[in-house]
């Protein structure tokens, strides 16, 4: 004969099994919530990088520009130690000026404003564990990218892009003698900001010269190759 509890202990039993679910399920949502909201908010940093460069704000890409192409120039003469302690210096004369200034108005005018800065004093700047987590996931992939396509070219895996990666760190070896880091930041910074304004002015231009360079260098190299020797070639093709 059933026991008369026995209804209720597998009534009992499915209820916590659906509620298991349910914080499963919950738990999934807000991951899942959590990883669309830091890939968004990469993809707002993205735009915002790319609306700068494109100038669509005169006055911010400006800002940009120059306090980047200042922070550089001061790179290449000073050390980053003093680039950096300047740096935090203005940054507090400024803050320091106008938090006194703010408070001796307040203190003639008698009112009860507060202190100026405190909508940013309050906001939430704190970093989220889910966007440090993306983070080094995305870096994890280009780290192992990086050290597989690193082992195949030092190993002479194939023997054109190896000789590729020969040509283009010799051309660098003549770039370093003349170059140092910073001054090729500064070319880099200067070449973010003006490559896309020149390209939407000279975009037919620059589209065919790009068109025939990379044609000529798609000849070059398959002239190479027809030159290597049969074996690698079999290899290559393999």
């Amino acid at each position: 004969m059933t026991s008369p509890c026995t209804a209720p202990e597998a009534d009992g039993g499915s209820n916590l099994h659906e509620k298991q679910k349910m914080a499963d399920c919950t738990s999934s949502c807000d991951s899942s919530s959590s990883n669309n909201s830091s890939s968004s908010s990469l993809r707002d940093l993205t735009h915002a990088a790319l609306h700068l460069t494109h100038w669509k704000e005169f006055k911010k890409s400006a800002v940009a520009f120059g306090l980047s192409l200042l922070v550089l120039v001061s790179m290449a003469t000073l050390s980053v130690i003093s680039v950096v302690s300047y740096l935090l210096l203005a940054c507090l004369c400024v803050t320091i000026t106008f938090r006194v200034y703010k408070s001796v108005i307040q203190a003639i005018q008698k009112s009860d404003e507060g202190h100026p800065f405190r909508y940013l004093l309050e906001r939430d700047i704190s970093v989220c564990s889910e966007s440090v987590r993306q983070l080094a996931d995305q870096c994890l992939i280009y780290l192992n990218w990086f050290n597989y396509h690193t082992r195949r070219l030092m190993l002479v895996e194939d023997l054109v892009d190896s000789l590729k990666l020969a040509a283009a760190m010799w051309i660098m070896t003549y770039i370093g003698a003349v170059f140092n880091g910073v001054t090729i930041l500064i070319l880099a910074n200067v070449i973010f900001f003006t490559t896309p304004l020149i390209y939407q002015k000279k975009k037919a231009q620059i589209d065919g010269l790009i068109k025939m360079v990379r044609t000529r260098l798609e000849e070059t190299m398959q002239k190479l190759q027809d030159r290597l020797p049969g074996a690698v070639q079999r290899t290559k093709a393999e």
